[in-house]
């Protein structure tokens, strides 16, 4: 059981002995405990970072990438094992895990490897002045449960490496990611107090950071309902806040484009992981004309998505989170047959005995104005729309109170960059491009404030001073 939290270079036991629950959703099963930590814990977290951070600080960016390399190297060594960990406490399908889960976050730390061995510390001219960038101080990192490794690397890896010390909150959900990395840390023989972690809940270990006068930033992975809580509590000290929040975004497939591929990958985009994925590609936009063709194709991509064990080969689809987020799975189907949109497969009930399992559901028939058309369900529910011309579409794409991603597919790329430039959103997929883990990664909007990821990720841990010459 890991009932302990890690402070100043050392396993230690948490300030309360009460604990919280770790279920694998596939089997509803407790696996393993950890503690619901306490304000008293992040105190005791936030000092030993405060005291490492003139240290870490004040070590050259070669010796910071030293310990990042040993880190990077840990996380290669152990890849098999997390990713049976994720798939057990999450519930991703193993080779989802493994490629995904796993190989992102490595992908990410040697990118900010790459950033880090050619940034230029030393700063540039501005006219009589010298403008260079400083570590912001201490980060409270608080990070989700549906990413759970790769979400907390894409903190904690530019953050160490701009020279900030850092205190991290994982999800509760699914919090054993988050300990391994800590392991590999500990391993990896960072300074004391450079990297702390306090599990725990929400409302009273998150928060306890967020309002941390010894906090001077706060990186928030989560709900736009909970980010706007992180800031408003940050706010109370002025300290710098980055928000990647949630979303829904549009992928809407062009007259030209070549519809089976657009389908079949859109349908795909919307059901990585369960659905469990804030740039989902959840709302599909398509011209009237191809519509009924579209919804059948998408039908056909989408129960080809079993669900079933993460460990067994022929499983596409895992279960959900957690019992929470199933009942949240739930209302929302049935929030869309009583609004009126047509339900042509999937919905929630499953043959399986046991889990957390929603069938690969496809909504047709959807309006703008239709609560799942227009809120984040988290689940593997895609929303079918038609449009009747690109301005239409463009419109339809950006009625929404978020803007992390979206997609576009045409048979012209230019066009399709040209649609894509009209899109409000942080992270625009032409013709399905791939993921690329050194671009920025934020959202407009309520999806967030600020960039993760590459050279632009690191620049977020980092302030501006200008030194008047």
């Amino acid at each position: 059981m890991r009932d302990v939290i890690y402070v100043g270079g050392a396993w230690a036991d948490s300030s309360t002995s009460e604990t919280i629950d770790v279920v694998n959703p596939a089997t509803e099963e407790v696996i393993d405990r950890v503690p619901a930590g306490t304000a008293a814990d992040v105190d005791r977290a936030v000092a030993a970072a405060r005291r490492a951070q003139p240290g870490w600080e004040a070590t050259p960016p070669a010796e910071r990438a030293a310990h990042l390399r040993a880190v990077l190297d840990g996380l290669k060594a152990r890849q098999e094992d997390l990713a049976t960990l994720i798939a057990t406490d999450l519930g991703a399908p193993y080779q989802l895990a493994l490629k995904v889960h796993v190989g992102t976050p490595i992908a990410v730390l040697s990118g900010i490897l790459n950033v880090l061995e050619t940034y230029d510390f030393a700063g540039r001219p501005c006219g009589n002045s010298l403008v260079v960038r400083e570590p912001v101080g201490v980060v409270g990192a608080i990070t989700p449960w549906n990413y759970p490794l790769h979400q907390v690397v894409a903190k904690v890896a530019p953050a160490l490496a701009a020279g900030c010390t850092v205190v991290l909150k994982p999800s509760e959900v699914a919090p054993l990611a988050a300990y391994a990395l800590a392991d590999i840390i500990d391993e990896a023989g960072l300074p004391a107090g450079v990297f702390n972690l306090v599990s725990g809940l929400g409302p009273l270990v998150g928060e306890a950071i967020a309002s941390h006068e010894g906090v001077d930033m706060v990186s928030f992975t989560g709900s736009t309902r909970a980010g706007k809580r992180v800031a408003e509590l940050a706010a109370r000290s002025v300290k710098r806040v980055a928000l990647e929040l949630g979303g829904k975004s549009p992928n809407l497939i062009l007259p030209d484009a070549e519809l089976p591929v657009a389908v079949k990958v859109g349908v795909a985009k919307a059901y990585v992981n369960s659905g469990q994925t804030c740039n989902a590609l959840t709302r599909m936009l398509v011209h009237s004309a191809d519509y009924e063709e579209a919804v059948e194709l998408a039908v056909k991509a989408a129960e080809r998505y079993t669900p079933g064990d993460p460990f067994a080969e022929e499983s596409r689809l895992g279960p959900l989170a957690s019992r929470a987020q199933l009942d949240r799975v739930r209302g929302y189907v049935d929030r869309g047959v009583e609004e009126g949109a047509r339900l042509v497969t999937g919905g929630v009930e499953t043959t399986l005995s046991r889990g957390y399992y929603v069938l690969p559901t496809v909504f047709a028939d959807v309006t703008p104005s239709m609560t799942i058309a227009r809120e984040e369900i988290f689940g593997p529910v895609l929303v079918i729309l038609a449009y009747e011309d690109e301005d239409e579409a463009v419109r339809i794409a950006n009625d929404t109170p978020y803007g992390l991603a979206a997609g576009v597919w045409a048979g012209d790329r230019d066009h399709a960059v040209a649609v894509g430039r009209r899109l409000k959103a942080g992270q625009i997929e032409i013709n399905g491009g791939r993921f690329n883990p050194v671009a920025p990664f934020g959202g407009f909007k309520q999806s967030g404030i600020g960039r993760e990821l590459g050279l632009h990720g690191l620049e977020e841990f980092l302030e501006i001073k200008s030194l008047q010459l």
